[in-house]
């Protein structure tokens, strides 16, 4: 049976999580209909948001694991979680983790989170973005990925997504048909790629 790696990404703060949803059934359908009788590797850093979300939803489909590269050790990446219930899921996903991947360890924050990001677009077959479609902020940043997977014409799902700082409340993206999905250099259901 064929291995299909999927990779996953996108911003942490999410607004109208039931129209992101839709996006995701909608990608994860048409992931299942290009790949029949495939298996799954999904890989996700399993940051708050975007990454758990994906990582969630994807694992409850037969014949899908879960590989976890980590930006950080797992101690100072728990540091990087708002609250004890977002830490405490962390740990429950990384426990139904296949493999969880160990990253060298870099001197910049930055730095680790874009080893990661690349990480996951080097062992992708098709990666998976929850984006406002917005260039990065830092070196790290959903953009960032994003356009070093373009480079690679990798196949992409990109659920449009609104982004907010949750300490101000405010959107700071201003995505229109939130929930939607761009296939960009995507195979077509039942063709290889």
């Amino acid at each position: 049976m064929p291995l299909i790696t999927v990779g996953v990404i996108g911003h942490r703060h999410l607004t109208e999580l039931d129209k992101i949803m839709t996006g995701v059934e909608g990608v994860l359908r048409r992931l299942l209909e290009t790949f029949p009788d495939s298996n799954f590797r999904v890989l996700s850093s399993l940051a708050e948001g975007a990454d758990r979300i994906l990582a969630k939803k994807f694992l409850l489909t037969p014949k899908t694991t879960l590989w976890a590269p980590l930006p950080l050790p797992e101690e100072e990446y728990l540091n990087d979680f708002m609250d004890l219930k977002s830490k405490e899921e962390f740990i429950n996903l990384l426990g139904k983790a296949e493999r969880v991947i160990k990253l060298p360890i870099k001197k910049k924050r930055d730095e680790a989170y874009l080893a990661a990001g690349r990480y996951i677009i080097e062992k992708s077959d098709v990666l998976v973005a929850i984006w406002d479609g917005n260039p990065a902020q830092d070196i790290a940043g959903t953009g960032q990925i994003v356009a070093l997977a373009r480079e690679r014409s990798l196949p992409l799902a990109w659920i449009h997504a609104t982004r907010h700082k949750p300490q101000q409340g405010l959107s700071a993206s201003r995505e229109t048909g939130q929930g939607t999905i761009t296939f960009e250099s995507f195979p077509e259901p039942g063709r290889k790629t």
